[in-house]
């Protein structure tokens, strides 16, 4: 979806000045700023900064407003503060047919941005959502006092070391399939990746050589939008170590043929590299045979689940179990932020640190008692 195309069928807005068809609508639109567009090369590079997940996102949030808009006989677009008020209250009420469970206090905070991001994609004024705001604050405080799973955000699971060293357990490392399972989730622990960084890495590409015998990575940090080159050496424990298994796949790799090129492929359940996938007679899937982040995810989710662990296991999961790796080992909290591509004053990584914290020897209590132990008694005054 481009930035100016509508996600529904607008009623127009009266006395609107005319704007010629290669020119859409910017915001703010009015009768008295006539330089309020875009061309179409400025929308497009407006499109390329939006996420593609996030898009998608918001397309289906804009559809399934517009259908429930039809139904109620109320207008999509512009909307009226009253008819998102509304709806955030049907949302509330509503069970889902595939959940049947109405959506959570998360997901309609994100309909509200679909909903004011569409208005401003179309050139109308964002409607006041102060009111479906409310609604949600309500709701999330209601889950919450009824200790309902679904007013806690639902986070993947920490798979630190001592985690992928039982789902390692459960892969059989002989194999092609098995050496690149290995692969990914350890050099996502190691770089302390999203799968969305791990699956466009090639070999021999996005690797350098480092005297010692690790490697050197580039990776883009796609949510901050910038490259990055984090050292990863050999890890002490062969196991574990993320250098190794990558070697140990590409090796496997090349006994295949493949030499260079996507690291993470997918595989068939014969062990066939980048088979060709067809939908309704038509080619589908990257044609270089890599992996789909979706793919990357599941991997994670299948290997860990075998061991019986409890916890939502993601492809995120590597790059939280490096928090809580590194935290374990004392590391700092900036040392870990640089390495695995936070900013500096990223809330995410500081709300890891403190989940970490509160659980282990850094926990305040624990520290004052501690301290409390050490210390000889006073004498009393």
């Amino acid at each position: 979806m481009n930035e100016h195309d509508e996600v529904v069928d607008a009623e127009l807005v009266d006395n609107l000045p005319a704007i010629p068809e290669d020119r859409a609508p910017a915001v703010p639109l009015t009768e008295e700023d006539p330089d309020a567009w875009l061309s179409p090369e400025a929308q497009e590079d407006v499109q390329a900064g939006i996420p593609e997940q996030t898009t998608k996102a918001y397309q289906g949030d804009m559809d399934r407003f517009a259908e429930w808009c039809a139904t109620v006989r109320r207008r999509p677009l512009p909307a009226a503060p009253q008819t998102v008020t509304e709806y955030l209250s049907y949302l509330k009420r509503t069970p889902r047919p595939r959940t049947g469970r109405p959506y959570g206090p998360k997901t309609m905070d994100r309909i509200i941005a679909s909903i004011r991001s569409s208005h401003r994609a179309a050139g109308y004024q964002p409607p006041d959502t102060m009111g479906a705001r409310k609604v949600v604050a309500g709701y999330r405080e209601q889950l919450a006092l009824a200790k309902d799973p679904a007013s806690q955000p639902r986070k993947a699971s920490p798979a630190d070391r001592t985690v992928l060293r039982a789902a390692l357990a459960e892969l059989d490392r002989t194999t092609l399939a098995g050496k690149r399972d290995a692969a990914l989730m350890l050099l996502g622990h190691a770089l302390a990746s999203r799968g969305s960084e791990l699956v466009p890495l090639d070999w021999p590409g996005s690797f350098t050589e480092l005297p010692g015998g690790g490697f050197q990575v580039r990776v883009y940090r796609k949510k901050r939008k910038l490259w990055q080159t984090p050292d990863v050496p050999l890890d002490p424990d062969p196991e574990l170590c993320a250098v190794r298994a990558v070697r140990a796949l590409v090796a496997a790799l090349a006994e295949n043929d493949h030499h260079t090129g996507a690291l993470f492929l997918r595989m068939d359940r014969w062990g066939y590299l980048a088979p060709p996938m067809h939908r309704k007679g038509k080619p589908i899937g990257d044609p270089d045979g890599r992996m789909t982040i979706e793919a990357a995810s599941d991997i994670v989710q299948r290997s860990i689940e075998r061991t019986g662990l409890p916890g939502r296991w993601r492809s995120h999961s590597s790059r939280r179990g490096f928090v809580k790796s590194a935290r374990a080992a004392g590391v700092d909290i900036v040392q870990i932020g640089r390495h695995g591509g936070w900013d500096d004053k990223s809330k995410a990584l500081i709300g890891y640190v403190d989940e970490e914290d509160a659980a282990g020897e850094n926990n305040p209590l624990a520290q004052i008692g501690r301290k409390a132990t050490e210390e000889p008694e006073g004498t009393d005054l």
